[in-house]
C-alpha cells in the first residue's frame, strides 16, 4: 500500500476544486516528487511523495526523540559576576505564570512543545495503521485535525527567538548553549520535515479510498456554479444541497460553497487586532533591572537599543518581525476584503499571491513574545540583573494569533467571483453556507 499511489489503484479521474479559486480540475498521473497545481491560480492541489507512510513516521519519531532530548536537558544559561542562571525548556512558559502572564505561558508551551506533540503522536498513529493495512481507531478524525495543527506549531519561529535572546544578552553576560537548545534545533528541523513529508492525498485515499464526484461534474468551470465545492480537508469533490448543512462523504469536515460571513470576521478580528496593536507598542514588553536600576522598553524602544549596540542584524529582524509584519498583514487584508466586493478580476493572481504571503508570514511575529518568554525565564539574578515581563506582551501575542486568525477566516475564492456573487456570498446568502 505504501508503493502505490492512488493513480496505480484506480482507474478513472479524480476531480479537485481549488481551495483558493474554486476551479476544477482532474489531476493527472503522478510520479515521486512530482506535484499537480491548479491551472487557473497555480495553487498546489496535490504533492506525491515516495514510500509516503515510512517517512512520514520516521521522521516524526526522530523528531518526538529530539524533542525528549530538549524537554530532558538544560537549555541554556549566563553568568555575570560569579551570579548566573540555568533554565530548562519548559521555564519559559512556567516562569511567566509567576509573573501573572498565564495565557502568554499557554500561549508558548503548546505552539512549542504540546501542539507539536499531538501532531507527531498523531502522524505515527495514522501512519501505523497504513503500513499494516488496516487504519486504527479514530484514523479519520485524527487526519482530519493534523491539517488544523500546522499553522499552530511554532518551533521554527522560537529558535530565531532563542538567537535573538542570546545576542541581545551576549555583550552583558557569559552565554553557554545547553544539550536541549541543539536538541530543540534538531527537533524544529525533523518536525518541518515531517510535515513537508505529509501526503495528504495519498493518506486520504489509503484510508477511506476516493467516492466518486457527483454525476456530471465538469472540469474547466468553478465548483460553485455546478452546487459543488471541494473539500478543505480532503480534497474530495462533493455537491451541496441548498439550505441543508453539508459535510464531507469521505471525511465528514463541514462543507461552504464560500465561508459563511467570511468578510464579516475577517473585518472583525482585523478590528480586535488593531485595537491590541496599540497597548502592544504603547505599553512596555519587558522592563530590565541591571545594578539596581529598572528601565523599561517598548517594542520599538528595544529595536533602537538594538541598534545603539550595534546589532543592526538583530534589529532588523525584530522590526520586520514586530512593526512591518503585523502593520502590513493588517493592511493586505484589509485591502482584500475592500477589493473583493467590488472585484472585477483584475489582478487576481497578484491578489491571491498577496493573500498567500499573508497567511506564511503571520505567525512569524511570535519572535518578540518568544523573546519575552526567554529573557525572563534565563536573566533572574535580583538587583544584580533581571527582567520581566511587561503588559505588552500578551497585547502583542494576541495581535499574532488575531491577525492568524483573519487570514484564516478570509476565504480566498472571493477573490475570483464575480461582483455580485462576492457581495452575496459575504452576506452568507449564497447557497451551502447557511
Amino acid at each position: 500500500m505504501d508503493r502505490q499511489p492512488p493513480e496505480s489503484r484506480v482507474q478513472r479521474r479524480r476531480l479537485r476544486a481549488c481551495h483558493e479559486c474554486d476551479w476544477v480540475s482532474a489531476l493527472p498521473p503522478l510520479r515521486s516528487g512530482e506535484k499537480a497545481s491548479c491551472p487557473r491560480c497555480s495553487h498546489v492541489l496535490v504533492k506525491r511523495h515516495r514510500y509516503p507512510a515510512q517517512r512520514s513516521m520516521a521522521l516524526a519519531i526522530a523528531a518526538l526523540i529530539a524533542l525528549i532530548v530538549a524537554i530532558s536537558f538544560p537549555f541554556v544559561s549566563f553568568s555575570v559576576s560569579g551570579v548566573g542562571n540555568r533554565i530548562e525548556l519548559s521555564q519559559t512558559a512556567t516562569t511567566l505564570i509567576a509573573f501573572h502572564q498565564p495565557v502568554v505561558a499557554i500561549i508558548v508551551i503548546m505552539t512549542i512543545a504540546v501542539l507539536p506533540t499531538l501532531y507527531l503522536l498523531s502522524v505515527i498513529w495514522l501512519q501505523l495503521g497504513l503500513l499494516h493495512g488496516k487504519p486504527l481507531a479514530y484514523s479519520r478524525d485524527i487526519a482530519r485535525s493534523l491539517a488544523h495543527l500546522t499553522p499552530w506549531m511554532m518551533a521554527d519561529v522560537f529558535i530565531i527567538g532563542a538567537l535573538v535572546s542570546l545576542i541581545k544578552i551576549a555583550g552583558m553576560a557569559q552565554i553557554e548553549l545547553g544539550i536541549s537548545f541543539w536538541g530543540f534545533c534538531i527537533f524544529a528541523v525533523l518536525l518541518l520535515m515531517t510535515i513537508q513529508s505529509i501526503d495528504a492525498d495519498w493518506m486520504w485515499f489509503s484510508l477511506e479510498g476516493e467516492p466518486l464526484a457527483p454525476e456530471g461534474t465538469q472540469t474547466g468551470a468553478t465548483a460553485a456554479s455546478q452546487r459543488l465545492t471541494g473539500c478543505p480537508t480532503c480534497g474530495l469533490v462533493n455537491s451541496l444541497t441548498p439550505g441543508h448543512k453539508s459535510r464531507c462523504i469521505r471525511c465528514h469536515e463541514k462543507l461552504h460553497s464560500r465561508l459563511p460571513y467570511s468578510l464579516q470576521r475577517t473585518w472583525a478580528l482585523l478590528g480586535a487586532a488593531t485595537i491590541m496593536y496599540i497597548p502592544a507598542n504603547v505599553y512596555p514588553i519587558m522592563t530590565t533591572t541591571s545594578l539596581g536600576h529598572s528601565g523599561s522598553s517598548t517594542i520599538i524602544g528595544g529595536v533602537v537599543e538594538l541598534i545603539q549596540m550595534g546589532s543592526w542584524p538583530v534589529a532588523t529582524v525584530i522590526f520586520v518581525a514586530s512593526i512591518i509584519v503585523p502593520v502590513g498583514k493588517l493592511l493586505a487584508l484589509s485591502w482584500l476584503c475592500t477589493v473583493v466586493r467590488g472585484n472585477s478580476q483584475p489582478n487576481t493572481i497578484s491578489r491571491t499571491r498577496l493573500y498567500r504571503i499573508t497567511e506564511f508570514i503571520g505567525r512569524w511575529s511570535m519572535v518578540d513574545v518568544f523573546v519575552v518568554a526567554i529573557l525572563v525565564a534565563l536573566i533572574r539574578a535580583g538587583s544584580l540583573m533581571s527582567i520581566t515581563p511587561g503588559p505588552a506582551a500578551l497585547a502583542f501575542g494576541s495581535v499574532v494569533v488575531l491577525t492568524m486568525l483573519a487570514a484564516m477566516t478570509f476565504d480566498p475564492r472571493l477573490i475570483w467571483d464575480a461582483p455580485t456573487k462576492a457581495a452575496s456570498t459575504s452576506n452568507n446568502s449564497h447557497s451551502g453556507s447557511h
